[in-house]
């Protein structure tokens, strides 16, 4: 079955990522919020801004007891990043019959934002599965439900979008 590699596109957010993380003055607007599911855990990397004022929220919750712990920034971009750098990517549509598969890390990405500077802003909204290597992708997508994977790019619905 084939299916849209995004390897490419999550460099380039990751990039952007890092950069708003280090140097969120270089951003007119953002509203952004990750969340990472890996190993039955989930961390959650949230922040906004808005008028000049931002305002964030970075918590975990652990696959041992279930309970929300507030996380520090660095803790929260590190998990996430960690993820972001992994060495192939598929995207889920929202459609089908997908049901997350704890033995791969998901992060849904729901990123909007606008440089200084810059006449547009730019959002996107999508789930990413991500794996080791191309072979573990595919190993992945012979098993998934068609309908839930996107299988060609650019990716464009109500429920998932690349930039636009």
């Amino acid at each position: 079955m084939p299916f849209a590699d995004y390897a490419d596109y999550v460099a380039e957010l990751r990039t952007l990522f890092a950069e708003l993380d280090r140097d969120a003055d270089r951003f007119q607007t953002f509203d952004v919020r990750l969340e990472l599911a890996a190993a039955g855990s989930l961390v959650v990397y949230e922040t906004k801004r808005r008028k000049g004022q931002t305002d964030s929220l970075y918590y975990g919750r652990a696959a041992e007891n279930g309970a929300n712990r507030q996380l520090s920034q660095a803790t929260a971009f590190t998990a996430i990043d960690r993820f972001l750098a992994l060495g192939a990517f598929v995207a889920l549509t929202g459609e089908g019959d997908h049901a997350l598969d704890a033995q791969y890390p998901h992060c849904a990405v729901n990123f909007s934002y606008r440089k200084k500077g810059q006449p547009a802003a730019r959002s996107m909204l999508m789930v990413f599965v991500g794996f080791n290597d191309a072979a573990d992708a595919a190993s992945y997508v012979a098993s998934a439900d068609a309908a839930a994977l996107v299988t060609g790019r650019p990716y464009r619905t109500a429920k998932a979008y690349e930039w636009k």
